[in-house]
C-alpha cells in the first residue's frame, strides 16, 4: 500500500493506493468503529463488491444500513439528492453517522453532497472504483449534482475523512470506462506535470492493459499532484482552478448532448484539445505540444472533437459555467506541457474558432 496526505490541518486525511486495500479493516476502523455506516453505491457495483466492503466494515466495528442507486450521470440530479437524504431519515442516521460512498464519481459526488447537508455535515469515506474517480474526482471535497444548465453547478465543498483505492477493483472496470479515466491523468500532465506526459507517452499501452504497477504509478502521481494543490487552494480561488484543464469546452459538451452519451472523461479529452487549440491560435502554445496531446489521446481511444454540436449551443453553455466571473470565461489554457494557466480575456469570437477548428 502506498500513502498521500492531503494537507489541510484539522482537515487533512489519507489517500490509501494499492491492491486489495478494500478488505483493509484497519485503514477504515478509525472512521467507522463504534458507529452506524450509510453504505451508497449503485447497481453496477453492488453485485461485485458491496457485500465484500459491507464485511471490511464490519470487521472494522461499523454498523451497516445500505442503498443501492440506479447507475449513471444522468441520476446525479436533486430527485436522487433527495431519495438519499430520504432514506438516511427513514433510518434514523444521527450526526455521528459515517457516510461511505462504494462507486464511480457520480456516487462520490451524490454520497458526498448529501454528507455534506445532512443535518449540517457528516463524516464520509470515498472509495472510488474507477479510475477517474481514483485519480481525481474522490480527491478534494468537491461534491455535488448536476443542473439541466449546467454540470456540478449546485454542491458543496465537503473533504472526506479517508480515500481507499484500490487499484484490484479497476479489473471489472469496461475498457471504455478505464479510457474515460486516462483523460484525467493526461489532464494531470499537460496542466501541471510535463514528466507525466513524458511516462504516458511510454507507458500508454500498459495503463491501458491494466498493468498493476502502472495504474499505481498514475493514481499516486496525480493524487500527489493533487493534494498539493488542494493543500494550497482548497475552495477553487487560485492554483485549483488549473485541474478544470479541458472542463469548459468538456462540460458544455456533455451537457449538450445529454449526461450519460458521453462519459466525462471523453468529454474533458475533446475539451482539452479545444483548449490546446485555442492556446496556439492564441500564440500561448507552440503546435507540436497540441499535436502531442492529440497524438496520446487517440492512443488511448478517446475522442479528440466536437462530434457536431452547434457552436452557438456549445457557447451558451459555457456561458453558464461555474467558473464565469464577472460575465467573463474564465479558461484554462497552456504555455507549454505542464504549463496551465487560466486566462479571462479571451473573447467568444476566438473560442468559437477553436470549437470550429475542432468539430469533426
Amino acid at each position: 500500500m502506498e500513502t498521500v496526505r492531503v494537507g489541510l490541518g484539522e482537515r487533512a486525511y489519507s489517500i490509501a493506493i494499492g491492491a486489495g486495500v478494500l478488505d483493509d479493516a484497519s485503514l477504515v476502523a478509525p472512521q467507522v468503529s463504534g458507529r452506524r455506516v450509510a453504505l451508497i453505491t449503485n447497481e453496477t457495483v453492488a453485485p461485485l463488491l458491496h457485500a465484500r466492503f459491507a464485511r471490511t466494515l464490519a470487521n472494522a466495528g461499523g454498523e451497516t444500513a445500505s442503498l443501492i442507486l440506479p447507475d449513471g450521470e444522468e441520476t446525479k440530479n436533486w430527485h436522487t439528492l433527495q431519495r438519499i437524504i430520504d432514506w438516511m431519515l427513514g433510518e434514523r442516521f444521527g450526526r455521528d453517522v459515517t457516510v461511505a460512498a462504494l462507486g464511480g464519481g457520480v456516487i462520490g459526488d451524490l454520497a458526498g453532497f448529501a454528507a455534506a447537508v445532512y443535518q449540517r455535515g457528516v463524516r464520509y469515506v470515498q472509495v472510488p472504483t474507477t479510475l477517474l474517480a481514483q485519480v481525481d474526482s474522490s480527491v478534494g471535497g468537491k461534491t455535488g449534482i448536476n443542473h439541466p444548465l449546467g454540470k456540478n453547478l449546485v454542491g458543496a465543498f465537503h473533504q472526506p475523512g479517508l480515500v481507499i483505492a484500490d487499484i484490484a477493483v479497476l479489473d471489472s472496470l469496461p475498457d471504455r470506462e478505464l479510457r474515460a479515466g486516462v483523460a484525467e491523468v493526461v489532464k494531470y500532465g499537460f496542466a501541471l506535470d510535463g514528466e507525466l506526459v513524458a511516462w504516458l507517452e511510454s507507458n500508454i499501452d500498459r495503463l491501458i492493459a491494466r498493468d498493476r504497477d502502472a495504474l499505481i504509478h498514475a493514481v499516486r502521481r496525480c493524487c500527489e499532484l493533487k493534494a498539493g494543490v488542494v493543500a494550497a487552494d482548497e475552495r477553487e480561488s487560485g492554483v485549483r482552478a488549473l485541474l478544470n484543464f479541458g472542463h469548459t469546452f468538456g462540460h458544455a459538451l456533455e451537457a449538450a448532448q445529454g449526461y450519460g452519451i458521453w462519459l466525462h472523461g471523453e468529454a474533458v479529452a475533446a475539451g482539452m484539445v479545444m483548449a490546446a487549440d485555442l492556446s496556439v491560435k492564441l500564440g500561448l502554445l507552440d503546435r507540436q505540444a497540441l499535436q502531442r496531446l492529440r497524438a496520446l489521446l487517440i492512443r488511448t481511444g478517446l475522442p479528440v472533437s466536437n462530434p457536431g454540436i452547434a457552436m452557438d449551443r456549445l457557447i451558451a453553455l459555457m456561458r453558464g459555467d461555474k467558473k464565469v466571473e464577472g460575465g467573463r470565461l474564465r479558461l484554462v489554457l497552456l504555455r507549454s506541457v505542464g504549463g496551465a494557466e487560466v486566462r479571462a480575456d479571451v473573447s467568444e469570437t476566438r473560442i468559437a474558432e477553436s470549437i470550429r477548428s475542432c468539430t469533426s
